[in-house]
Parts: C-alpha cells; structure tokens; sequence
C-alpha cells in the first residue's frame, strides 16, 4: 500500500506531530493526487481536540486540498497525470442510496468525510490533507481553474462552497441586498462571492478594525455591530442574512434587520441552542435555515465561477512545522482570513 506523510493528531489535548501512515490501493476509478496545499477550516480544530466527541485517532486532518495529479486508474475518463484539482469535505456519498444525489448529496445518508470518517467500505479510515499525497475516487475531485494559484484556491474547497452554496439557493444577484455576519475567513468569501454574483453586500461586524478590507473586498458597507444604532438603522433593509459566526449574539435583534419574506441562514455552529422568540419570525414571515457545504457538482460550479471572476481566498501560507501555533492564532482571530499549510515544507 502506498505510503504518506503527513501530521496527525493522536490525542485531544496533544499537538499534532509528524506521521506517517498507508494510503489505500488505488481502484481503477481513483486519482492519486500529489497534495501542495492544505487549508486549515476551524472545523479541523474542533475535530482534532474532540470538541465534536466522534474524534477517533490518530486523525491527519484538512478538507481544503489542492493538488496535482499524480496518477489515474484505468477506469478514470475526466483527469490525467499533471492536472490541478481539489478535493473538499468529503471523498464518498449517498452509500447505501438507491441513486446517487447530484444536487443535495451533502444532506444524504452515507456521506464520507475526508477525514475522521470511513470508506465506502466501512472498515478504512479516511485521512485527511495535511499530507503529501492522497487517493480519491474520480467523482470527488474537482479541477481548479488554471488562472487560479493553488495555495490560494485550497479554501474554496470547504470555506467558498459554504458560502457558495447559501448565497445561490437563495438567489443572491442584482436587487438583493445581503448582509454577512462575521469578517473572518468564512465571512471575507461571502463578500468576494456575493458581490461578484451582483448582490448589495453589507458586513456586520463586532467592530469596524477590517472596514477597510471589507469594502476593498466587494462590500458597500460596513456596520459595527457592537453599536445598538446599528439594530435601529438598518430594520427590515436585508432580504438575506448569513451567519459565518460561531459566537453567542442576539438572534432576535438580528432577525429584525430582515425584510419580510428574508431569510437568516446559519453556516457557522454556534455551540448553544438558538432561542428565538415566535415573534421575531411570524409578522415578517420571515425564515431561519441551514446550509452546509455544497455537493460535488456544486463545488465545481462554484470553482468554475471563481475562475471567471478571479476569486481566491485572502491567506497566509504556513510551513506544516507551524501548525499548532496556527491553531491558536484561529482561536484568537488573528489571521486574514485563512491558513494554508504549504506541503512542500515536509520535505524540510
């Protein structure tokens, strides 16, 4: 079986430390990918420190992989040997479905998430992107558009399809106005993603310390939602709100600023239960959802569009030996607005 490299976590309250373990075969449907760049998704971080008790070790965690292709089996028709592709948050679906779902797999029983998860099998551990190498079945890898750079497109695998996604089932384009909660590494996609799809975006933001890179971004304005003018100037001025924000904050007076008929839409998990009063919602019929990621053909569609507009996510690029302290620096806010682990830097 094939060998990788990579790092892993093998305890929750350990670092993640070099490791190295086996890749499956590869089947004659597989793409054998040689990894360049890994993003790190706070997802990882609640993974690997259990804070979602289903952790199971040692995890090598990453679902925003970009990559080149290093080999292909016999059966593969839509990659060769030297393309740039990606892989997401999962690497297997709708496992025990009659049929396969194109658009809604994401929501379908028997996903198989890239890492922490299992095969089609049942029994082979998936391992994530923080490694030099990976082996996927043809249907869950993407191509990323060659004007793009690689280091900068591993985001939009996890943390562009997350907005993606939202913003194009509820129809943001020309004469909607959309607010996004949270300028962090979720929220900066919303601005790039939603602008370019022609949508009025407003950022709403504990302060106003990145103004200047939201409205450099796309945004045309900016609020600070720390200043209870805020609430008041802008009641019911937003047909679509999204939440990037894991954070505690006041779900009533949020859904205030909604239209009637708008939509609050939740991306980020807070770790609470959301109280909501009935009356928030009922004389504005108004509507709380969820979204999650975007299937397979969606991610494509999404890269595609990237390509088109010239979208990238806003990164630092990391050496892998600065992981753990990358970790911490999530925790704090303190990077704009996304890491991505250089690969090559095993190798060091």
């Amino acid at each position: 079986m094939p060998i990788a490299r990579g790092y892993a976590a093998t305890d929750a309250s350990k670092p993640l430390t070099p490791f190295t373990f086996e890749r499956r075969n590869p089947n004659p449907d597989d793409v054998v990918i040689d990894i360049k760049f890994a993003g790190i998704c706070h997802s990882d971080i609640h993974t690997v420190r259990n804070e979602w008790k289903n952790a199971v070790y040692p995890i090598v965690p990453g679902h925003e992989i970009a990559g080149i292709v290093s080999a292909v089996g016999s059966a593969v028709t839509k990659f060769k040997v030297g393309d740039r592709v990606g892989v997401g948050c999962f690497v297997d679906s709708c496992i025990g479905c009659a049929e396969r779902d194109l658009d809604r797999e994401q929501y379908m029983p028997g996903l198989s998430g890239t890492y922490n998860d299992f095969e089609a099998d049942g029994k082979t551990r998936t391992q994530g992107g923080y490694s030099d190498s990976i082996v996927v079945k043809e249907g869950y890898v993407m191509s990323i558009p060659d004007n793009l750079p690689l280091d900068a497109s591993a985001p939009l695998l996890c943390a562009g399809i997350t907005l993606y996604s939202p913003l194009r089932h509820w129809n943001a384009g020309p004469g909607k106005k959309v607010a996004i909660v949270g300028m962090g590494g979720l929220g900066h996609m919303g601005v790039k993603l939603g602008s370019a799809m022609g949508a009025d975006i407003t950022v709403l933001s504990q302060t106003l310390s990145k103004k200047e890179d939201g409205l450099k971004l796309g945004a045309k304005e900016y609020y600070a939602t720390n200043d209870p003018e805020t609430f008041t100037k802008l009641a019911g001025t937003f047909d679509l709100i999204i939440c990037t924000v894991s954070a505690e904050i006041d779900w009533n007076a949020y859904l205030g600023l909604l239209k009637v008929d708008g939509s609050f839409v939740v991306v980020g998990a807070p770790e609470n239960p959301i109280p909501v009063h009935a009356f928030s919602i009922i004389p504005g019929r108004k509507s709380i959802s969820g979204s999650m990621i975007g299937s397979i053909k969606e991610t494509q569609e999404m890269l595609d569009f990237c390509g088109e507009h010239n979208i990238v996510s806003e990164i630092e690029k990391i050496n892998i030996d600065q992981v753990n302290e990358a970790y911490e620096r999530v925790l704090k806010s303190d990077v704009r607005y996304r890491f991505v682990i250089d690969i090559a830097s095993l190798a060091a």
